[in-house]
């Protein structure tokens, strides 16, 4: 008959470990079930848009609102 074998951890810390990887696991499902939630439930409104500022200031123009969608996630 062969001695058992001693791999130095006890009984209870590979369940802790365990409890840990699985806690991980599922925390890591729900962020990406939430991420992928979030761009389908959010609808995009167009509503009317605001009325340029007079002025040499900031202005919102065709070439802002396609960087502005280009760094969405």
């Amino acid at each position: 008959m062969l001695p058992k074998k001693e791999t130095g951890m006890s009984e209870q810390s590979k369940i802790a470990r365990r409890t840990f990887f699985a806690g991980l696991g599922l925390a890591a499902a729900a962020g990406i079930a939430a991420k992928v939630s979030s761009k389908t439930a959010v609808p995009s409104i167009a509503g009317p848009a605001p009325a340029e500022p007079q002025g040499d200031g900031y202005r919102l123009t065709e070439h802002i609102k396609k960087y502005y969608r280009t760094t969405t996630i």
